[in-house]
């Protein structure tokens, strides 16, 4: 077995753009499996263990769909019988009556009609006596009797298995949502939130859709196949040898063509997902195209892959397009045979015509099952290909469940500890190595410093999203890692970076802070927060329905959203990260202002970049490396002229001006009954962040 060569950077590239392009297609039909399973044979036996829990019902549907199976092949012998009773009566009826078949085959060949006798002796006839139309009708009704019984459980059949798949994909999805709340945040630092998205959707539809296919399909296959194997050697061995000839050829198509035509829709997906990556990058920097004149290179690239694409197309459609007509010029190539030489053993007597007519029903039955099976191969390829990305994300580590005896969280003034705390998000990278410090009750504690220092990783270890390599962090007295992960976080409200709103209306997403709040505490939250200020601009208040991006309000507007969402929270400790980095200076006064209202009588973290927004925290935490370097408040750190009055520095190269003086302009304008609106804030006054 040869080694894999290893995919270059820009095939990988190619082929992750493929994925995605055919992930937004949302269809697997018509092209190339979304992959192949790296275990096939785990794989698949752990996606038909998802049936356990239906395996009697299971059973039960192959037995009714065996019997369906036995009389559908059975009819066309029964139907032939038919043809059988017509030709003999149509014989019988150019015979003199009252003679014996015996005299008269006798008569036929004294006479030089050889053929003829052969036929006469081994149809049946009885000379003089035209169609047995008694027995034709017996024989046609037991036919009708026999494809309708075979139909309806078919239907059955068919009926049972949707059932059994809606309910095993159903407790499937139900797997992986509970899965989801069980990983721990590091899962999804590594796995990105399309390919989760593309797993519990895109890959189980498409585990559904394989499995209806292929239970039903394979099942009902495999038995006609074998059931009509047996039948064509009962009625001659020598016609049955001519239809499995077929079986060669077919295999030839399958083996050979399948596979190229395979490979040839999965670089036609490649150059489409490439091809889509050309058209969004030029049209989303279509001003950048045209400020650097780049109009040409950008149609030349376009052009030469738009012909790669038609060229990859062009091969796949024409290698897919040939399956079809191939089976069926086999099909015909059979027929052919078994008319001919049917035709002949009828001629000399060896069969009768209905049983030839039967045997040509056969051989149909028998290529379309195989055709269907060679077709099941890459559906069956393809669902546990996605089964195993879905098994993936079941078998990933979870993070570790909370103690059954986890003690209460104890009373306390909020006082917050950390003791000799050291993490890394990997081994060979470590981040924070040895770092205590104490935060007292009601204190605004800024956590400032470059990127990558540390900060954000702060205040996700208060809430224990991620588990501490060493030391502890105290609440209370109380180590957080005693506690339920619940208890830690029920008590801590957090304001984003990026405001996270859900479609709804604008009191269901404050409301989302706590549930149980009633309208007046969510308009309290709100006034507090500001939001009220705004919502009686909109045309419905606090019962505007935010689209699915929150479009119809502002940066601004979203982020004092999720001010009020926290505040109506209530929580005793609050964690604000970079809550105004996204936003104009003067939207970032009033944000300020807000925060300062929910900040009142909590343990405020405030992670911050500009530190114009932190100068009155009561205890500023300079991090550098994921290590403490300075503390103390804006004045003591001012004057110490270290870390923090660097970075200070490097933000403000010019005096700041007075911020209390915007904070009381601002006030007056938005002061409910004030002639102001937010046309006051329009004056020229220059801020430490107008300067970054």
């Amino acid at each position: 077995m040869t080694a894999q060569t290893p995919l270059s950077a820009e095939e990988q590239i190619e082929i992750e753009l493929g994925e995605q392009a055919r992930i937004n297609a949302d269809d697997w039909s018509g092209a190339v499996a979304p992959g192949k399973a790296k275990n096939f044979g785990q794989s698949f036996g752990r996606l038909i263990g998802l049936l356990k829990p239906h395996a009697f019902a299971f059973t039960l549907v192959s037995i009714l769909g065996a019997i369906g199976v036995v009389l559908t092949v059975w009819a066309p012998k029964v139907l032939g019988e038919a043809t059988n009773i017509i030709f003999a009566g149509v014989i019988g009826q150019q015979l003199p009556a009252g003679t014996t078949t015996e005299q008269a085959v006798d008569a036929l060949r004294a006479s030089g009609q050889d053929d003829l006798a052969n036929v006469v002796a081994t149809a049946g006839v009885t000379p003089g006596e035209g169609v047995d139309f008694v027995r034709l009708s017996q024989v046609i009704i037991l036919v009708l009797a026999l494809y309708m019984v075979a139909s309806v459980l078919t239907w059955v059949q068919g009926y049972v298995i949707n059932v059994i798949m809606v309910k095993t994909m159903w407790r499937l999805r139900e797997s992986v949502e509970a899965k989801i709340n069980r990983l721990p945040l590091s899962y999804f630092d590594k796995v990105q939130r399309g390919e989760l998205i593309s797993r519990v959707t895109n890959d189980i539809d498409n585990i559904t859709q394989a499995m209806q296919q292929s239970l039903s399909t394979v099942v009902t296959s495999v038995l006609t196949v074998v059931g009509v194997l047996i039948m064509m050697f009962t009625i001659s061995w020598q016609l049955a040898l001519v239809a499995l000839v077929s079986l060669p050829l077919m295999a030839v198509i399958f083996g050979i063509i399948g596979p190229k035509s395979q490979k040839a829709f999965g670089i036609q997906w490649r150059k489409v997902g490439r091809l889509n990556a050309r058209v969004e990058e030029s049209f989303s920097g279509h001003a950048l195209v045209k400020v650097f004149g780049r109009e040409e290179d950008s149609r030349a690239k376009f052009k030469a892959e738009n012909q790669e694409l038609y060229e990859a197309s062009f091969k796949a459609q024409f290698l897919s397009g040939i399956i079809m007509p191939g089976m069926m010029f086999i099909g015909n190539l059979t027929y052919v045979g078994i008319a001919v030489l049917g035709g002949l053993m009828v001629s000399t007597g060896q069969l009768r015509l209905g049983d030839v007519q039967a045997f040509i029903q056969y051989s149909q039955q028998f290529t379309q099952p195989l055709s269907e099976l060679g077709g099941m191969a890459a559906v069956v390829q393809s669902g546990t290909a996605s089964a195993e990305r879905v098994f993936e994300l079941l078998d990933a580590d979870e993070q570790e469940p909370d103690a059954a005896d986890a003690p209460a969280p104890a009373d306390g003034d909020g006082t917050i500890v950390f003791e000799h705390v050291a993490f890394s998000y990997t081994p060979e990278r470590p981040l924070i190595t040895d770092l205590s410090f104490q935060v007292e009750p009601g204190q605004t504690v800024a956590i400032v410093g470059p990127t990558g220092a540390g900060k954000t990783t702060l205040v996700n270890l208060i809430l224990r999203f991620y588990e501490l390599d060493a030391g502890r962090i105290l609440v209370n007295g109380q180590d957080i890692a005693d506690l339920t992960r619940h208890d830690v976080r029920a008590r801590t409200g957090m304001v984003l970076q990026d405001p996270w709103l859900f479609a709804g209306t604008i009191r269901d997403n404050i409301r989302y802070g706590r549930q149980s709040a009633t309208d007046d505490e969510v308009l309290a939250a709100a006034q507090a927060t500001y939001v009220d200020r705004f919502v009686h601009s909109l045309p419905d208040g606090y019962d505007t329905v935010l689209d699915e991006d929150a479009s119809n309000v502002s940066a601004g507007e979203k982020q004092l959203i999720t001010i009020a969402r926290a505040f109506v929270a209530q929580p005793s400790v609050l964690i604000l990260d970079e809550a105004t980095s996204s936003v104009d200076t003067r939207t970032e006064l009033l944000l300020q202002h807000a925060m300062a209202a929910l900040r009142e009588g909590r343990t405020s973290f405030v992670i911050a970049h500009r530190l114009s927004t932190i100068r009155d925290a009561d205890l500023i935490l300079v991090m550098e490396h994921g290590d403490i370097v300075e503390k103390g408040n804006h004045d003591e750190l001012i004057a110490a002229k270290g870390a923090y009055y660097r970075l200070y520095n490097s933000q403000f190269e010019q005096a700041a001006t007075d911020i209390d003086a915007e904070l009381e302009a601002m006030d007056a304008a938005t002061a409910p009954g004030g002639e102001a609106d937010s046309s006051a804030g329009e004056t020229e006054t220059e801020t430490d962040d107008a300067i970054v």
